[in-house]
Formats: C-alpha cells, structure tokens, sequence
C-alpha cells in the first residue's frame, strides 16, 4: 500500500518538475526577446500566433486544417513585416481583411467560418500586440514587461494561494482546481507586480508610460489580472467542449501555446485596445 501511494507522489513531482523547467527556459527566452527588441521579440510572438492558431483549429476540428493554417500563417507573417518595417497602417488592415476572406472562402461549414475567423483574429493578436508595444516609443519595454509580470504574477501567486489556503472553489464546473482564494492571491499578486514594475521604471526611465499614476496602474493591473483568470476559465470550458485535456503538446509539461497563454491573450486584448485609442487620439 504504501508503494502505491507514493507512486502518484513521484509522478506529481516529476510533472512539477517539467513543468517549472520548461517554464523557465520559456520566460527566459521570452526575457531575452523582449531586452532584444525588434525581429527577435517580434519573432517570438509570431511563432506563438500560428502554434496558438494551429492548436486552436485543430482543437475545435475546423476543415481543411493545411489550407486554413497556411492561409492564416501567411498573413501573420506578413502582418509582422507590417509592423516591423513601419508600412502604413492601412496596408496592415488589407492583408487582415484578405487574410478573413481567404479564411471565410476555405472554411466549409458556417461554424467553421467562425472558427477560422478566430483563428485568425486571436493569432493576430498574440503575434502583433506585444511587439507593437516594444517598438512604440512612448512605451517601449515597459509594455510588455507589465503585461508579463501581472500575468505571470497572477498565475504563480494563484496556484501557491490555491494550494496553501484551498477553500471554495471559483468555478468547478469548468476548472475543478481553481478556488477563490487563489483568484483572490493572484489578483493581489499581480496588482503589486505591475505596481512595483512601474514605480522602478519610473526609478529608472525606463519610458514615459512610467509617469502614468500608481493608483491608476494598481487598477488597471487588478483589472488585467481578473482578465486574465477569466481567460483561463474561458479556455478550460472550450477543453470540456471540445473533449480534449490539453490544446496540444509543444510545451512539455504545460500542453500547448494556448495553455499556456490563455491569460495572457486577454491581457492582450486589453493592451490592443489601448493601442488602438492611442492612436487614434495621436
């Protein structure tokens, strides 16, 4: 008996194991990336858009798989150049408009349409979004900095809460392990994560938005944190949906790129939008 009940001990920690090495070869390159700048951060996210892409249409078994990802790989790449290269904006917003027409022709049902549409869209967003952010000068690496450190905060502080404390659980129809006081950890977690982020940027000079006011980052940042636990519930309900444990295998230890950036594109979602009324208020 009690070799059977350490056996599930040792496989726990072997997973834990993986799990934080390849946790931190990915945060390391990531980092790398985002000190780097330019092509190199850039390329990072575009290589997550179309896994996340490909994960997505192969999870929801949308047809013709080949045709739809190279259709939407395609115009990620191309998008990409877009921005690094500075090509005027209403380039970007034609190659997405036929990248969405290519897609809505190929797809062969009507949810299948929608499907590829997302797959689109929401690879768009994790491929774009973070770089814009690098390269725009009046936010440079703050931007993605922020975003890593609320995301990542509200995650590691999320499931250590969890475990210490356990409690009632958040939403168990969908994420059986989540409760309310990891949610409640996490979100104080990322609140002075991206708090204390920006107060040493400004320290440091790092980039204008670091003037923005403290008590504006800790709402904006309790607000991502909340998005991006709601991301991750909303990932785990297409799992369910869908019958699948992980979105993939290409991140050992943690399944797929969805997996692992289900909070993180919701996060995104939010930094796009203020992109979009920054510019358009420049």
């Amino acid at each position: 008996m009690a070799g059977e009940a350490a056996a599930p001990r040792k496989i726990i920690g072997r997973e834990l194991a993986l799990r934080t090495l390849s946790g931190v070869v990915l945060a390391a390159l990531v980092v790398s990336g985002l000190v780097l700048g330019g092509w190199p951060f850039a390329g990072i996210w575009l290589a997550a858009g179309i896994v996340g892409a490909a994960e997505w249409i192969g999870m929801s078994r949308t047809l013709p798989r080949r045709a739809l990802l190279g259709t939407i790989a395609a115009a990620l790449a191309l998008l990409t150049v877009c921005l690094e290269q500075a090509w005027p904006f209403a380039w970007g917003a034609a190659i997405l408009g036929l990248g969405a027409l290519l897609c809505l022709a190929l797809a062969r049902t009507n949810p299948g349409r929608l499907r590829a549409l997302g797959a689109l869209f929401g690879g768009a967003v994790i491929a774009l979004v973070p770089p814009a952010l690098r390269d725009a000068p009046e936010i440079g690496i703050l931007g993605p900095a922020w975003m890593f450190a609320v995301v990542w905060s509200t995650d590691i502080v999320a499931y250590f809460t969890g475990r210490a404390f356990g409690g009632p659980k958040l939403m168990p129809a969908v994420s059986p392990k989540k409760t309310w006081s990891g949610a409640l950890g996490g979100l104080a977690g990322a609140v002075l994560a991206g708090t204390l982020l920006v107060a040493l940027a400004r320290a440091r000079g790092w980039s204008p938005l670091a003037e923005t006011p403290l008590p504006l980052v800790a709402l904006v940042s309790a607000v991502a944190s909340v998005l991006s636990q709601a991301g991750d519930l909303l990932e785990s309900a297409l799992k369910r949906h869908y019958g699948v444990k992980d979105s993939g295998r290409s991140i050992p230890g943690h399944g797929g790129v969805m997996d692992r950036l289900d909070g993180f594109f919701a996060v995104a979602l939010l930094a796009g939008l203020y992109l979009v009324l920054h510019r358009l208020a420049a």
